[in-house]
């Protein structure tokens, strides 16, 4: 639960819940329209089952569309599923890309000031900082 609440912000911060957001009532939006122009799905239950089938690529098979209006619902759902897929995948990654970008920068940023100060520094900080910089070059 909390990854998901992590996540979520990370959604939030960057802008994405709208994105998401929408993606969810386009989706309630064409499972309405797949469940009134459809004679052959009986409840709007059906129709989110079905539209849930679509997006996720899976294709039980247990609710079909047959009319054209569905179908075509179908199409236009499963192409703004993959697109929302593929944005939000995107900001996730970039966020965290731009926090370890972050850190490493402070990081350097921390070892360099201490470099400055490296004629006024014990023989005790130097091993220090000389295991530092070792354990900076094995992260890379």
């Amino acid at each position: 639960m909390k990854k998901l609440r992590v996540l979520w912000r990370i959604m939030k911060q960057t802008g994405a819940d709208r994105i998401l957001l929408g993606f969810i009532g386009f989706y309630a939006i064409c499972a309405l329209i797949v469940w009134l122009g459809d004679p052959q799905i009986a409840t709007y239950r059906d129709a989110l089952w079905y539209c849930y089938a679509v997006i996720t690529t899976i294709g039980f098979g247990d609710v079909l569309a047959t009319s054209p209006v569905s179908r075509t619902v179908s199409v236009i759902l499963s192409i703004y599923a993959a697109l929302v897929l593929a944005i939000v995948t995107g900001v996730v990654v970039n966020f965290y890309m731009q926090v370890v970008e972050m850190r490493q920068s402070e990081t350097i940023t921390s070892l360099l000031d201490r470099l400055e100060h490296l004629p006024e520094m014990s023989r005790d900080e130097l091993e220090k900082l000389s295991g530092d910089i070792k354990n900076l070059r094995n992260k890379r």
